[in-house]
């Protein structure tokens, strides 16, 4: 398998897992020592003012700050759309990229848009290989509009619209098929 950096991951029918049901995951970096993203479709009832004020400025203002995943939730991780990629940190797909630790030293107004999150998503050595076996997930390439999504909460639906009739079942199933 090839490095999925610059994928979305969309969580399929059998991923129960909460802190990935209907998710969209861009994954940052993938190689044979795992994988590493965030969650995009998980806004918080809070502004990144308001959890993370020294990254505020980073963003648009009242922008809320998301839930990037179970791994480290202490920690902000910031995916933003450079002008320079050259001051990207990780580079996950065209100019999109995760900002590196000394963003301090980063001019802003390289940064075209940038989100905030709280934690990431993380997979060991082979993890991410096993779950794709198992089809607990459909990968798609990104686009810089679902990394930036206005109405993120309907991210997963939409990034399913646009692969097609054939995952209407997957898009209307409830969120918990034990409901049904």
């Amino acid at each position: 398998m090839g490095s999925l950096t610059g994928h979305l991951l969309l969580s399929n029918a059998s991923l129960f897992d909460l802190n990935f049901r209907r998710t969209v995951v861009l994954i940052g970096h993938h190689d044979e020592e795992g994988a590493v993203g965030v969650v995009l479709n998980r806004p918080f009832d809070v502004t990144v003012d308001e959890a993370v004020p020294p990254l505020a400025e980073l963003v648009r203002e009242g922008e809320a700050l998301f839930h990037g995943g179970p791994v480290q939730p202490e920690a902000a991780v910031v995916v933003a759309d450079f002008q320079d990629p050259s001051e990207v940190g990780v580079v996950a797909f065209d100019s999109i990229g995760f900002l590196a630790e000394e963003a301090d030293r980063v001019d802003l107004g390289t940064i075209r848009r940038a989100r905030v999150f709280a934690g990431y998503s993380g997979w060991g050595p082979g993890q991410l290989e096993a779950e794709l076996e198992e089809e607990a997930w459909i990968v798609t390439p990104a686009r810089r509009e679902d990394v930036f999504h206005d109405e993120p909460e309907r991210l997963w639906d939409t990034v399913l619209r646009r692969l097609g009739p054939g995952y209407a079942i997957l898009r209307t199933m409830p969120f918990d098929p034990s409901a049904n």
